[in-house]
């Protein structure tokens, strides 16, 4: 199968892998999802898109601007701004020089402004927004922990301690439950779940990990972490819960969490209501899947999701809520790199992502660019 079919998965009211429901695109469908020629910045689109480069590492963003764009670009999100623009906010996974920094956008979509939010940590990977319109940048080492930060750059970033201390990658909130959803990128990693005592209030909270109860799917249990300090024992080790392989990207919407798992290459799904976990997409199925190298994912505003892919074709592939999937967009000549920060703007017209050490493959030659159409 390839860039021109489309892969029926029949998941999002099911909840279940149909691996054998693949169908041939009719020539209308596989002229509307056939991605054109690169174009100037070397990305390859849908009919009625284009692209931009907004930052670039090691460069000033805005002219005569004193600050300089990070290396190593991750993880990212969109904020709106009360005078009519919004912020794209970018995390840095430098190994001892980390951090996280925004740009900001005004009402017709100039960029007239970049800072950093967060300084002086380590391996800022991926995170999440909060609806309280604040940033969670987290840490990808073995003590690492998650940082609250300012999007506007104003307050100073705050660490949030009681979310544990493990390698963390990202962060979803459901506003709904009041939880937060965790995912940990190790082999053996964990899916995290932290109920504030006083919600939004970060400061306190439980946290506790998923235990399926029979097998890789259905019925979740959740086990408290005595110690999310991890003073004496890794976190992942003071429960007997469920083990993912390489946790992503996590997100939340309409009463589900989506989240990745790299190393083996899924996308999973977890009914808040039904507390249902499911295989939503699994390489494995398909002789050539369309998504390789599942990463940071994020979702629009009719519920599709956005899949960046580190590896594969580097692509940015849509699962969407009617079972379809394809790419749309990919970037040429940046193998040594990969796809991350996905993230729309908050009227949804245009997307955001990083390569994040470009065509050399060098971490101080990452490439944020945005893309913009009929998303």
């Amino acid at each position: 199968m390839n860039r021109r079919e489309i892969i029926k998965l029949g998941l999002f009211g099911a909840g279940a892998l149909w691996a054998n429901s693949v169908v041939s695109a009719s020539r209308a469908e596989q002229a509307r999802h056939q991605l054109l020629a690169p174009d100037k910045n070397g990305v390859r689109l849908l009919p009625g898109f284009s692209s931009r480069i907004v930052a670039r590492s090691s460069v000033s963003p805005v002219s005569g601007c004193e600050y300089v764009w990070h290396a190593a670009p991750d993880g990212g999100a969109c904020f709106s701004d009360e005078a009519g623009g919004w912020i794209y906010v970018s995390n840095s996974e430098l190994e001892h020089n980390g951090g996280a920094g925004a740009l900001r956008f005004d009402a017709s979509g100039k960029l007239v402004d970049a800072y950093p939010i967060l300084h002086g940590t380590r391996r800022n990977c991926a995170g999440g927004a909060t609806p309280w319109n604040s940033w969670l940048s987290c840490e990808e080492v073995d003590n690492g922990r998650v940082w609250e930060c300012d999007p506007k750059g104003i307050k100073a970033a705050v660490v949030r301690p009681a979310l544990g201390v493990f390698q963390h990658e990202a962060v979803a909130v459901d506003p709904l439950g009041l939880k937060l959803y965790l995912t940990e990128d190790q082999k053996d990693g964990y899916l995290y779940r932290f109920t504030p005592f006083k919600y939004p209030d970060l400061d306190a909270g439980k946290l506790e990990v998923a235990r399926v109860v029979d097998g890789e799917t259905g019925p979740v249990e959740w086990l408290v972490i005595a110690d999310p300090s991890a003073r004496n024992t890794e976190t992942r080790y003071q429960a007997d819960a469920t083990r993912f392989n390489g946790g992503e990207g996590i997100v939340y919407f309409n009463g589900k969490v989506y989240f990745t798992t790299k190393g083996d290459n899924r996308v999973w799904v977890f009914d808040i209501t039904s507390q249902i976990l499911s295989i939503l997409y699994d390489d494995s199925a398909y002789l050539n899947p369309v998504l390789k190298g599942v990463d940071n994912l994020t979702v629009s505003a009719d519920g599709a999701l956005y899949v960046a892919e580190d590896g594969g074709d580097l692509q940015v592939v849509v699962i969407a809520t009617d079972g379809s999937m394809y790419p749309v967009l990919e970037l040429v000549g940046h193998d040594h790199s990969e796809i991350c920060g996905v993230a729309f703007s908050p009227d949804g017209s245009r997307l955001y992502f990083s390569s994040q050490r470009g065509k050399t493959g060098d971490e101080a030659d990452g490439v944020t660019f945005e893309v913009s159409g009929p998303f």
